[in-house]
């Protein structure tokens, strides 16, 4: 499986303690260089930038090619090399929660997963208590969508619970 990533989601799984679930649920991640040099910004958390100086072997540093970084829109640099380097590689799917991002992703026709539906996936594996992680998200400055989403998440998660109990 290939799965790129912009900024957003390793931010925030870093900031929340919950950064290992991308190897359990993809295995090995891809950045662009832009990306990591994103996590190098004098706004980035502490936290953030030692983590990805020392990161895992399954994070992996990858250079998009001029010619598909040209194809893509009017992005910030991370997100338009995520893009880029997701088409070039023919990616399974890309992380990144920007709206302006996502569109142009799937404009690409690639795949996208946002950090919520990061989280949710975890939890239906049982890697993660989805509100226990909500919760330290919202500690965050990740922006949240509408109440109602996130309350349709939890329920979602909830129902999925209880079917697993009531299967047992």
């Amino acid at each position: 499986m290939i799965i790129v990533s912009d900024t957003t989601s390793v931010n925030y799984l870093i900031l929340i303690d919950h950064i290992d679930i991308l190897r359990e649920l993809f295995g090995r991640i891809m950045i662009p260089q832009a990306v990591w040099e994103e996590f190098h910004n004098q706004g980035t958390p502490e936290i953030v930038r030692l983590w990805v100086d020392s990161s895992p072997s399954w994070l992996e540093v990858r250079q998009a090619s001029e010619t598909f970084i040209a194809s893509v829109g009017q992005l910030g640099a991370g997100e338009r090399e995520a893009v880029a380097l997701a088409k070039e590689l023919n990616a399974d799917a890309i992380l990144m929660d920007d709206r302006k991002a996502t569109k142009e992703a799937r404009k690409h026709g690639l795949t996208t997963i946002g950090t919520l539906a990061i989280l949710a996936k975890a939890s239906e594996r049982g890697l993660l208590d989805l509100t226990g992680a909500l919760r330290k998200l919202a500690q965050t400055n990740f922006r949240f969508p509408l109440a109602e989403v996130i309350d349709d998440l939890i329920e979602a998660h909830e129902q999925t619970k209880q079917d697993a109990t009531d299967q047992d």
